[in-house]
């Protein structure tokens, strides 16, 4: 397990913080909108419903004692939290664990009618099908004559933000000069690029978040990458079952693929080289189990620690995978960001959209605007962002 904490274990029991709100207000909406979404039978709705009545109010159960996946949830904490309520434990755990519990409520893990059935399915191909998918694609066609720094700064800043905005944003840098407290609060991106081998030999490991319009974006700049020559290999990991609603799983990245290659211009360039990287194994796609993992990534497994040493870089994506770099703890802001990140054993990026209250590596400076411009919640309104190193 981790070392001694340096600061507190971000929990969800103060009421009106945003933690609170998520296990209070956004778990049981996010059941009912799954009991919605699929003509589930009676069986299902009586664990949904059990699980609303829990969720909200009650406190943690166990898993059965048949659960696949038992011994490595008890591996992970389970029995000490057993029977606490779920605002009095470790919040990155307890929202971990009800992503767990709502695959159970719908029958993933079968045996049954609905086993391997994506209960977000439906809310991940509505974005990806969306209108605004196709005039983003349709974007990348304006990019071609641009000059190949600014090809990669405008790739780049697309993953960063992923469907925040369009990419005449990104081109921009995110208005970032126009704006009293700007959008991108950290931004080392010249470092990022730096640690790509000049030879393009190295491999680089692309921790995913979300599926959809924002994976889109992160495969378009894998893309890029493997084709200038400015790595030789890709890994991308993803979960390896549905979690946080939005997470991309293997057959989120299949999804994301098939609307690259079925689309035209240099969207559809850029497809076809990713399908053919993955037949080649230039580009693979991992789904470890602590990828769902309720944990920080200081306590990565030896195998997977041992994958991601060999990489020349890894970039690791999206706000929830930020808790788990750095810790999902009351950080002070300005606590160095190599410092909470000195346990990966590989360089690392973060690329991140706020929207929780963890944050690091922000200058004292920075810090101060963004409080008095906006109070707390810079944090969580999504509407900042950051690009951080550690070599």
């Amino acid at each position: 397990m981790s070392a001694t904490p340096t600061a507190p274990v971000i929990l969800g029991d103060e009421p009106g913080s945003f933690p609170h709100s998520v296990l209070a207000e956004r778990h049981p909406a996010i059941v009912r909108q799954v009991r919605d979404a699929f003509p589930y039978d009676p069986t299902r709705h009586r664990a949904l419903d059990a699980l609303l009545a829990n969720c909200a109010d009650g406190a943690v159960e166990p898993l059965a004692a048949t659960a696949h996946d038992r011994d490595l949830w008890s591996a992970w904490g389970l029995g000490a939290h057993t029977g606490r309520s779920w605002y009095d434990i470790p919040w990155l755990w307890s929202e971990s664990y009800f992503y767990r519990r709502l695959l159970d409520a719908v029958g993933y893990f079968g045996p049954g009618p609905w086993q391997g059935i994506d209960p977000f399915r439906p809310f991940k191909l509505a974005e990806l099908d969306a209108p605004e998918t196709g005039e983003e694609l349709a974007a990348l066609d304006g990019l071609a004559d641009l000059p190949a720094a600014e090809q990669a700064r405008a790739l780049l800043h697309g993953s960063l933000w992923g469907n925040r905005a369009d990419l005449g944003f990104r081109l921009s840098g995110g208005g970032a000069a126009a704006e009293p407290v700007p959008a991108l609060v950290a931004d080392d991106s010249d470092a990022l690029w730096s640690l790509l081998p000049s030879d393009g030999a190295g491999t680089l490991c692309l921790i995913a978040d979300n599926a959809g319009r924002e994976l889109v974006p992160d495969l378009l700049l894998v893309a890029h990458l493997l084709e200038r020559g400015r790595v030789g290999r890709a890994v991308l990991h993803v979960k390896p079952y549905p979690y946080y609603v939005s997470d991309a799983t293997t057959a989120d990245v299949v999804d994301a693929l098939t609307r690259l290659v079925r689309a035209e211009g240099r969207a559809a360039g850029y497809g076809s080289l990713l399908w053919s990287a993955m037949a080649d194994g230039t580009l693979t796609v991992r789904a470890h189990p602590f990828s769902a993992g309720p944990l920080p990534y200081a306590d990565l497994p030896a195998d997977l620690r041992a994958e991601l040493a060999t990489a020349a870089l890894t970039v690791v994506k999206g706000d929830l995978n930020y808790r788990r770099l750095v810790g999902d703890r009351r950080w002070p802001a300005t606590t160095p960001f190599a410092d909470v990140t000195a346990h990966f054993p590989s360089p690392v990026a973060a690329l991140r959209t706020l929207k929780s209250d963890v944050v690091t590596g922000l200058t004292p400076a920075t810090e101060a605007a963004l409080d008095a411009a906006e109070g707390p919640r810079w944090r969580t309104g999504g509407t900042h962002a950051l690009i951080q190193v550690r070599p």
